[in-house]
C-alpha cells in the first residue's frame, strides 16, 4: 500500500525488451535499505524490485513488468531518461499524508489542458467514462502516483455510449517542483488510479 505522497523523482538508466520488459531506474533512495522484493510505486505502478545495485552514477533498482501492464499503462512509452514519481510502500506507523493507494493502475487519462491558477496550476484531465464514475469533486485520485483532490467533474456523453470525463485539479508550487509535474504539457498520458473507497462504494450500489 501507498499515500500517494512522492518522496523522488528516479529516472530510466535502461530499457530492455522482450515479450516483458526490464527498466532499470535511477534513484535518491539508498538501496542498502531496499530488500529484493520490496514494492516501489513508479508513476503509480506498484513494481517488484528485482535487482539493485549503486555504480559511479548513483543507487538503482530494476523492476520487471509484463506485457499486459505496458499495454495498460504509460510503462510502454517509458525509454532512457524518462522521469518518474517514485513511493515506496507504507510501513505501519507511517504518517498517512495523502489517501490510501493500491498502485494497481486502472486505466490511462490524457492532460487536456494546464493554465495558472494563482500561484498553483489548474490540470484539466480527460479520463474514459467508464472510469469518470468514481471520480467526484472533493474527492482523491491518484495520478501518475500522486494524491491529488479533484476541484470539479464534466460528465461528457457520446450517444448511447460512457463517452469521457473532464476534471480538474490544482498543483501546488511544491508538488511541481518534486514530482514531475513541473514537467507536464498538454496531450501527456497519465496513470489513473480510482479511489479505493469510490470503488468499492460503486461494487455495492451495483448488487442492489
Amino acid at each position: 500500500m501507498f499515500t500517494g505522497i512522492i518522496t523522488d523523482v528516479g529516472r530510466i538508466r535502461a530499457v530492455e525488451k522482450r515479450g516483458d520488459a526490464r527498466f532499470v531506474i535511477g534513484t535518491a533512495y539508498g538501496t542498502d535499505g531496499i530488500d529484493i522484493g520490496a514494492s516501489i510505486a513508479c508513476a503509480g505502478c506498484c513494481l517488484t524490485v528485482v535487482e539493485k545495485g549503486r555504480d559511479s552514477s548513483g543507487d538503482w533498482f530494476a523492476v520487471d513488468v509484463s506485457a499486459e501492464s505496458l499495454t495498460c499503462t504509460t510503462l510502454g512509452g517509458w525509454a532512457e531518461g524518462t522521469r518518474v514519481n517514485l513511493e515506496r510502500a507504507l510501513k505501519a506507523g507511517d504518517e498517512l499524508g495523502g489517501h490510501i493507494v493500491s498502485g494497481h493502475v486502472d486505466g490511462i487519462c490524457h492532460i487536456r489542458e494546464i493554465r495558472p491558477e494563482g500561484d498553483s496550476m489548474r490540470f484539466v484531465f480527460e479520463a474514459p467514462g467508464d472510469l469518470g464514475r468514481f471520480i467526484a469533486p472533493k474527492g482523491s485520485v491518484t495520478l501518475n502516483g500522486t494524491s491529488l483532490t479533484v476541484n470539479e467533474v464534466e460528465d461528457r456523453k457520446a450517444g448511447g455510449n460512457a463517452g469521457s470525463t473532464l476534471f480538474g485539479v490544482n498543483i501546488i508550487p511544491h508538488t511541481q517542483a518534486v514530482t514531475t509535474w513541473g514537467m507536464a504539457k498538454a496531450g501527456d498520458p497519465v496513470n489513473l488510479e480510482i479511489d479505493m473507497l469510490a470503488r468499492y462504494v460503486a461494487r455495492l450500489v451495483q448488487k442492489d
